[in-house]
């Protein structure tokens, strides 16, 4: 059985965009180095793109976000440089976590599954809780090395609750 890395939102807007943080920005290498050793392994890599349109600010999250961002077909919502080299499928979502990736995770047969990527405290959270839901027995994994939050103490939160959920975080 292989094993199934999940990038969560690696996109521009989140690194060094319209909501990028310093943080963000300083794990991208760790990131990459991930992604290689997965791939060098011969087990599958999947990606997430938060993906918003024009209309963002009339959204739900776009009312209590109102920071436009990930808006399709910009610079923002490209994964980043280092990292959109990478093959691997893509799934786009238009709020935090995708149920499409979960149940392409459900469907598959993983040894493992570990996420890595942004935003530590909102999307990251969101899918390792669905991928949890979907596949009960399998373990899923998260590297604190290859994420990052809106703020660190939310970034240590969020680690902290999935702990709490049964999500393996290192």
């Amino acid at each position: 059985m292989k094993k199934l890395l999940i990038v969560v939102d690696m996109q521009n807007d989140f690194i060094d965009g319209a909501l990028g943080t310093k943080e963000a920005v300083e794990m991208v290498p760790a990131v990459v180095e991930k992604i290689r050793e997965y791939q060098d392994r011969g087990d599958e890599v999947i990606f997430t793109l938060d993906t918003h349109f024009e209309d963002y600010l009339d959204t739900m999250e776009g009312k209590k976000l109102p920071v436009p961002h990930c808006i399709k077909g910009t610079p923002g919502w490209e994964l980043q440089t280092d990292i959109s080299g990478f093959e691997g499928k893509k799934f786009e979502k238009i709020t935090f976590g995708s149920l499409d990736c979960a149940k392409y995770v459900a469907e598959g047969a993983y040894e493992s599954v570990e996420l890595a990527g942004l935003c530590t405290d909102i999307c990251v959270i969101s899918n390792a809780l669905l991928i949890k839901a979907a596949v009960p027995s399998v373990p899923v994994l998260v590297d604190s090395r290859c994420c990052a939050g809106v703020t660190p103490e939310s970034h240590r939160n969020a680690l902290e609750a999935m702990k709490m959920c049964q999500i393996d975080v290192k």
